[in-house]
């Protein structure tokens, strides 16, 4: 039988925990059926049906609300003298002994109807990374690519800082590449980015992480059919890879969301630019687009002056003023073409 999906997991949550605060409860129904049920069984058929049922174990609400729902529980037992449950303290306890989870699942709902379901983490760095977590550059290029998908389909795409995969899982459900090339370089990020593209569907390349260093090397990465593209996730340090390796990649369209947040990655980043510039001179050089947040205005003008600077002409594509997966305020968010 196979798993839960995780949104199925959240929906159980929403409606039979989250969505129903413990005073809602009928708790004087509940003590008045305590007193009356032997061996506290009603009491545990709650318990059951709730914090221990199997999506709960597999994907649990917050320790906070457990702890809190567990302590209810109790109370309502002891107000009723009945013998003690082993069963409420033993949960209890195993929900004192745990911290809060640091990680959660989210459902992105495409146009299409189908959905994006990713394991995030709940804290913007985790790991000494930021890559763990989904931004809103990856999905204003997400709501773009989805309005394009001519560019995309039937291309060989390869992501640059592709972080837990949001972007290029949506691109692989929607655009038809014929081969999507997921990268990033924090061996904590690989991982989980490779988890969440199993959970979506999708089977990476055998071997796991591939190696730019020595997989690629003269190979032609090219899909069977793009209704099924070819996916590959691959490990890739924008300062050690040569021109001969990223040739080895054939990608026709390079893509990028908030890889520019500071001086010294937008030096490596244009220099990676450079390098797939030049590894393409027999051929037409790949399409890029890159997307991210205006936070720092100055940071926005250096990648600018930088770009002008190695002969990176450039043009602005304008965000879209509201996103699908975007619920709060839009941020300031800008989309870049890139001819290199």
């Amino acid at each position: 039988m196979a798993e839960p999906r995780p949104g199925l997991a959240l929906r159980f949550q929403r409606r039979f925990l989250a969505a129903r605060p413990l005073r809602s409860l009928p708790w004087p129904e509940l003590e008045q059926s305590l007193r009356t049920a032997p061996d506290s069984a009603l009491l545990a058929d709650i318990l059951h049906k709730t914090i221990l049922h199997p999506l709960c174990v597999k994907y649990p609400p917050s320790a906070k609300y457990r702890r809190c729902f567990l302590t209810e529980l109790i109370k309502k037992h002891e107000s009723t003298a009945a013998e003690p449950l082993d069963e409420l303290y033993d949960a209890l306890a195993d929900v004192l002994k745990e911290g809060e989870s640091t990680h959660c699942y989210k459902n992105y709902l495409l146009p299409t109807g189908d959905c994006v379901s990713l394991s995030e983490s709940t804290a913007l760095i985790s790991g000494g990374t930021t890559g763990l977590v989904t931004w809103e550059a990856a999905l204003h290029l997400a709501q773009w690519a989805l309005e394009n998908p001519r560019v995309f389909r039937d291309r060989t795409i390869l992501e640059l800082g592709s972080g837990i995969g949001f972007t290029g899982i949506a691109i692989c459900k929607t655009c038809q590449p014929r081969t999507f090339i997921f990268s990033d370089c924090h061996p904590r990020v690989l991982r989980q980015l490779g988890e969440n593209i199993r959970l979506n569907g999708f089977i990476p390349e055998p071997d796991g992480t591939w190696s730019i260093q020595t997989e690629f090397q003269g190979q032609e990465v090219e899909g069977e059919n793009c209704q099924n593209p070819k996916v590959i996730v691959a490990e890739l340090a924008w300062g050690s890879v040569t021109e001969k390796q990223l040739l080895g990649l054939r990608a026709d369209i390079v893509i990028a969301a908030d890889v520019v947040y500071d001086p010294e990655i937008i030096l490596a980043f244009i220099g990676m630019l450079q390098k797939l510039s030049t590894s393409r001179a027999d051929t037409k050089a790949p399409e890029v687009f890159i997307a991210f947040t205006i936070r720092n205005p100055a940071t926005y003008q250096l990648f600018q002056a930088e770009l002008d600077k190695v002969g990176i002409r450039w043009q602005m594509i304008p965000a879209y003023s509201s996103c699908n997966f975007l619920y709060d305020v839009q941020p300031d968010v800008t989309i870049l073409q890139l001819f290199i």
